[in-house]
């Protein structure tokens, strides 16, 4: 109808109800345009609407010419069926074989998963290809290092702090473990002081010498650095995670996967890994006598590569590195002795003990290394090796010492991300509290993590940076090619789950996908603008040349006035990481692309500085696959 006009009493509309009886329909009279009048009996219904609802409604009607079409959505949705409105047009439709839209990865991509995962340690500096020192001549004389004496029992550094012994469940509450501490505040670490000093050690230098003893950071984790530097010891400023345990319990696994995650937050951290110093120094043929502990030359070997590792990660902490993981089964107590000694006075050791029962879980972890390790690469014959391998891990299974000294973290049963304990002991500040809490929630069950950006929004297409516009056109035909997408490649995947900024362009983009829960993150929002949102760059360039010139000489940590910077989206988005870690389903990640860069970052490893200038196009789906070989990417472009 072209219009109409109703005619009857006037009502009051007070909360949402009509004054009066609301419980019976009031008749109105419609008066058509050719005078017909119809008689009609009406239901009015209204819903309290917030400031907030219409001020966010009325800026998207100004800005596109009409209202918001996706306020009022919770933030956790399911669509049971398909909506109307959103039927597949041939502009929208997909081939069957997905494997058509595939395109090449970047050669940065987050491919991890195709190299051992020791390879991708730190390249040591005190051996070449060769086995010899650096830049030195080759001679046996030269290669001999300063072994501690392991018999000599470790005294500690003469600190004093309160001891606690705690165990963790992912599925229990904290607040019943009051042995754990994971210090989740803003830069509030336990105050540690030396026993011979009467006051706390204040020496904050931020000269070029120490350059790297800040990390590239905002927020938490600068302010938590800082206190460090003026509250801490000196050795803590340098945190040494030594791992223990047997092989094929997934500690070099998670030596990677910690190591990723501390890059990210912006601590300059390394991975060293023993076994590739032994591969280089003493060749990859070594058979299971090797490693017995009743072989002399074998025993002393070992300790031998085990002290060059460590000589080199202390080295490069005292040149500003501050997280070292150092990689090695560490199993008898006389040798972690030994690498206390060696750290003494210049790092903070934590010992990260991974403890696994499940034979299921250990039998496929010695296939895996049987078939990726360099030990085996010569090996032709697989029953060969996976007996040589057997062997070996029975001599390390006879003088095995579970760790008790020192501050500790043991991780017990947490491969199948089902349960399984956490234990700390001596476990204070905030870092290593970050690093607990990161342990609790990883595991290593495959799944596929999907990341995509929004359909082209009108702001796109104007070149404005930020708002909270709709679709254009061509985000409208993407936004149902992706449900078709998600729908064929998720079909047997019924516990997957969307996830969304709270802006609209995401959430309609996200709108024809059906049958899974939708989750709206606030921390995916796109990088605030501050004063230049709904600016393009050319405005921004003429109107604030300084804000402009800043900005590009340095992407990751300019930040918009009253906005925010790339190092400030790091941080919001941690809590987004870990959920990710946790998660055992699939997950759609719709969002924008600061964001997107930055998750991408994490998944693949990239140095913060190339986060600003990672390429993530419009229309284009990331596939990370997470699982026990690691990280493995696709990419996907269903339009151009």
């Amino acid at each position: 109808m072209p219009c109409i006009v109703e005619e009857g009493p006037n009502r009051l509309l007070t909360g949402g109800t009509l004054q009066g009886d609301a419980r019976h329909a009031r008749l109105a009279l419609f008066k058509l345009d050719n005078e017909e009048v119809l008689e009609y009996r009406v239901f009015i219904k209204a819903d309290r609407v917030s400031p907030f609802d219409l001020a966010a409604s009325w800026r998207a009607y100004q800005d596109n010419l009409r209202p918001s079409t996706v306020r009022g959505i919770p933030d956790v949705s399911i669509n049971a069926a398909p909506e109307t409105g959103h039927e597949n047009s041939s502009s929208a439709s997909l081939e069957l074989d997905l494997e058509h839209y595939v395109v090449p990865a970047p050669s940065t991509s987050a491919n991890s998963g195709l190299v051992y995962a020791a390879n991708l340690a730190e390249n040591p500096r005190s051996l070449t290809s060769s086995g010899v020192s650096g830049d030195r001549p080759a001679t046996i004389k030269e290669m001999e290092v300063i072994i501690p004496d392991p018999s000599k029992v470790y005294s500690g550094s003469g600190m004093v702090e309160s001891k606690s012994v705690g165990t963790f469940s992912p599925l229990q509450k904290q607040d019943s473990h009051r042995g754990l501490f994971v210090d989740r505040g803003v830069g509030s670490p336990r105050l540690v002081k030396s026993s011979s000093s009467s006051t706390f050690s204040f020496d904050l230098k931020l000269d070029s010498k120490n350059k790297n003893s800040m990390p590239a950071a905002a927020g938490a984790v600068a302010a938590a650095a800082v206190a460090d530097q003026m509250l801490g010891p000196k050795e803590d400023r340098h945190l040494a995670i030594v791992l223990v345990g047997l092989p094929a319990r997934g500690k070099t696994f998670t030596a990677v996967k910690l190591t990723r995650y501390l890059r990210w937050l912006g601590h300059d951290t390394k991975h060293f890994n023993v076994g590739k110093y032994r591969r280089l120094k003493h060749g990859t043929n070594q058979s299971a006598d090797f490693f017995r502990a009743d072989n002399p030359e074998g025993m002393e070997a070992r300790n031998e590569v085990a002290a060059l590792a460590m000589d080199d990660m202390i080295a490069w902490m005292q040149e500003g590195g501050q997280v070292g993981i150092f990689d090695a089964t560490n199993s008898s107590r006389s040798r972690r002795n030994m690498l206390m000694k060696m750290a003494e006075g210049r790092c903070k050791i934590i010992f990260l003990e991974t403890i696994c029962n499940d034979e299921r879980i250990i039998e496929r972890n010695i296939r895996l290394k049987i078939q990726q390790s360099p030990d085996y690469a010569e090996e032709p014959d697989f029953e060969a090796g996976l007996q040589d391998f057997t062997t070996r891990l029975a001599n390390y299974e006879k003088v095995y010492e579970p760790v008790d000294e020192g501050s500790y973290i043991k991780m017990i049963d947490m491969a199948s991300g089902h349960g399984g304990q956490i234990q700390v002991n001596n476990i204070s500040g905030y870092l290593p509290g970050r690093i607990v809490f990161f342990l609790v929630n990883t595991h290593l069950t495959p799944r596929p993590i999907l990341l995509t950006r929004h359909g082209e929004s009108r702001d796109n297409v104007r070149g404005r940076i930020g708002g909270d516009s709709v679709l254009s056109d061509t985000g409208e035909i993407y936004m149902k090619k992706l449900a078709n997408f998600v729908e064929k490649r998720l079909k047997s995947e019924r516990t997957a789950s969307i996830w969304t900024s709270t802006l609209q362009r995401t959430i309609l983009t996200a709108s024809p996908i059906v049958g899974f829960p939708k989750i709206q993150w606030r921390a995916l929002d796109e990088i605030n603008a501050g004063v230049c949102d709904g600016m393009t760059y050319e405005e921004i360039k003429k109107n604030m040349p300084e804000e402009y010139e800043s900005r590009k000489k340095d992407k990751l940590r300019y930040r918009y006035p009253r906005g925010e910077s790339y190092l400030d989206v790091i941080q919001r988005l941690e809590p987004v990481i870990i959920e990710l870690e946790r998660q055992r389903a699939p997950v759609v990640v719709i969002s924008h692309q600061a964001v997107l860069r930055a998750l991408y970052a994490y998944f693949a490893d990239r140095p913060l500085k190339e986060i600003p200038h990672i390429e993530v196009p419009l229309h284009t789906i990331i596939e990370i696959q997470m699982g026990v070989t690691g990280v493995q990417e696709k990419r996907y472009k269903l339009m151009d």
